[in-house]
């Protein structure tokens, strides 16, 4: 089924926030803008059978984390609410591994942000599962494309965690919503984490 008007208004106006927020951002190590993320993000999601709510959180699924402030962050929170409704939002908070005080540059260390979001991950509800699913199978996909183009020595250059640490992160992922995800996602994710560890040994 296509996507009628009201379901069109909301997902251009989720691309003109991403873009309004994410415009300047490259992909780590990279030169592509970041909002190719997002897109990819939002169509991932609707490919595997969300809907045009979930599609929108996978546009903003990195708009808290990203915010520069605690006082932007909430103002980003209002945004969100206001524009989308509290289940958007809700679903951005879950998609979301910083908490209100750690803002762009200057977040808790990466293990102990990592852990505390696989703490909660298998509390999140299906909806906020199928859209972090989607976020990580691209980010995953996007680390073997890297990682075969510039050797395993690109995740210490441009990452806070080197190949263990990402392929127990990825694993904990995975683990949390291989039964709770459209099972053609979770074979998608599981096939990309086996090549990632063979690439990384």
């Amino acid at each position: 089924m296509g996507l009628d008007a009201s379901d069109k208004a909301r997902l251009t106006r989720a691309a003109h926030f991403a873009l309004a927020w994410h415009a300047e951002q490259h992909r780590k190590g990279s030169e592509v803008p970041y909002v190719s993320h997002l897109l990819q993000v939002a169509g991932l999601v609707l490919e595997h059978g969300g809907d045009v709510d979930q599609a929108v959180a996978g546009f903003l699924h990195d708009s808290l984390e990203d915010a520069t402030s605690p006082e932007q962050r909430r103002a980003r929170e209002g945004i969100l609410r206001d524009e989308f409704g509290e289940g958007v939002l809700r679903m951005v908070r879950s998609c979301t591994d910083t908490q209100e005080n750690e803002v762009l540059g200057n977040k808790t260390p990466w293990k102990e942000r990592k852990s505390r979001y696989l703490e909660h991950l298998p509390h999140a509800d299906a909806r906020c599962a199928l859209v972090t699913a989607c976020d990580k199978r691209h980010n995953l996909g996007a680390l073997v494309g890297d990682v075969r183009a510039h050797g395993v020595q690109y995740l210490d250059r441009c990452f806070n965690a080197g190949a263990s640490d990402q392929v127990w992160y990825f694993e904990g992922i995975v683990e949390a919503l291989r039964d709770r995800i459209p099972r053609r996602l979770a074979e998608q994710l599981e096939a990309v984490l086996a090549d990632f560890r063979t690439l990384v040994g």
